[in-house]
């Protein structure tokens, strides 16, 4: 317990710049006035497509600084995968996947993949955000296993993985202190195994998540260009930081010679193809009004605005429900070239049929269990995460 409480010390004084705790931005930082007002002030710092790409520097530079992102390796070569229990559904396979992110840590998730395909898959990466009621929780969710298989059905290869702390990932707690940057590296981990594979199309590569996933979203595609679309839902806001500690307990929007927000930190997308998805019942209900106008300045700099698209429902709450989905289908369709006629209830309305989609019980999508443990050498607790997730700094 000395040990953990010592190493819990020394990752809390690293990650969080030297000690300045109070560079951390957290929740409901700002009021939404005062994230409006930095919105306005920022746009007028930066005129051009030059001006901005230098700010964009600077606040890349205090992720990678700020969550010690620069501490770990960069090139640690393709890391082992277990891939079991495949199971054929109705125009797609499921399968249960752990990838080791590092030696004895592992992250647990689901593959959905088309039955039958000849080509080069794109792939899509879906994080889930933080919902964990029994019956309820992360990747196990009906949206997820919706959104997962419908886009199987079009011809991508999809991973679903688990938050830190939950589902199959016990062998850490959610709110371990280098929660931000472990599942930063889960998900670049996870990208370096599939993006290994020969069925791969390393082109088309997106990611999107609502919540939790959405800060997910767009944090991983601010910091690994392999990532080339970005559909980040509910989450892009100018005065919400993120109220858990894997969004926002690390000083990554702020130092002391900068401070950004999320709604900058989305914008490092540019010029890749980008899809905001906003609701009238949380932190993202200013959109239209306040994120999107200062993302469009972004994308018009680089005379490239059909790139970024936006999609808002006032009517809507904080979640990832069907039409939320709907939007994303158009929009990865379009940029990852995947194919909707298997998943049209009518070509002429373009309305998607979900119909198809079996959801699985949890116990059928775990990789572990009684009869299939996870591997002896993997690690227990938070305190033998955090020593080995240190040994990694270089």
């Amino acid at each position: 317990m000395r040990r953990y409480i010592l190493i819990c010390l020394l990752i809390t004084v690293y990650y969080s710049g030297y000690g300045q705790e109070d560079m951390l931005c957290q929740g409901a930082f700002w009021t939404e006035a005062e994230g409006a007002k930095f919105m306005k002030e920022t746009a007028e710092r930066w005129t051009n497509v030059y001006s901005w790409q230098q700010r964009a520097g600077v606040i890349k530079r205090g992720i990678i600084k700020g969550s010690g992102w620069d501490k770990l390796p960069q090139s640690p070569g393709i890391p082992a995968a277990i891939v079991r229990s495949s199971k054929r559904m109705d125009g797609y396979i499921v399968e249960n996947v752990a990838i080791e992110s590092f030696p004895g840590f592992y992250v647990t998730g689901n593959i959905y993949r088309p039955a039958e395909s000849d080509d080069m898959m794109p792939l899509v990466l879906c994080p889930h955000g933080h919902w964990n009621q029994p019956g309820d929780i992360g990747r196990w969710r009906s949206d997820m296993q919706k959104r997962c298989a419908m886009l199987a059905r079009m011809g991508a290869l999809v991973f679903a993985y688990d938050l830190v702390g939950y589902a199959e990932s016990t062998q850490v707690s959610h709110h371990i202190p280098i929660a931000f940057t472990l599942q930063l590296y889960n998900g670049k981990r996870a990208l370096d195994y599939l993006l290994s594979r020969d069925d791969i199309d390393s082109e088309r590569v997106a990611i999107t998540g609502a919540s939790g996933g959405g800060t997910q979203s767009f944090m991983l595609t601010a910091l690994d260009d392999r990532i080339k679309v970005s559909v980040p839902v509910v989450m892009v806001s100018a005065h919400f930081f993120g109220g858990c500690v894997c969004e926002s307990g690390m000083p990554v929007h702020r130092a002391e010679k900068h401070q950004t927000n999320n709604v900058e930190i989305a914008g490092l997308a540019a010029p890749r193809p980008m899809l905001v998805i906003s609701d009238g019942g949380d932190w993202t209900s200013n959109n239209p009004m306040v994120e999107i106008p200062y993302l469009k300045k972004i994308y018009d700099a680089y005379e490239l605005p059909h790139l970024l698209n936006h999609a808002h429902f006032p009517a809507e709450r904080h979640d990832y429900g069907f039409s939320k989905r709907a939007v994303m289908y158009n929009f990865l369709q379009k940029h990852l070239d995947l194919d909707v006629d298997g998943v049209l209830f009518d070509k002429d309305t373009g309305q998607f049929d979900e119909s198809f989609i079996r959801l699985l019980p949890e116990d059928a999508l775990r990789v572990f269990d009684a009869a299939y443990p996870r591997p002896a050498d993997a690690l227990e607790g938070d305190e033998e995460v955090i020593a080995a997730f240190s040994d990694l700094q270089e």
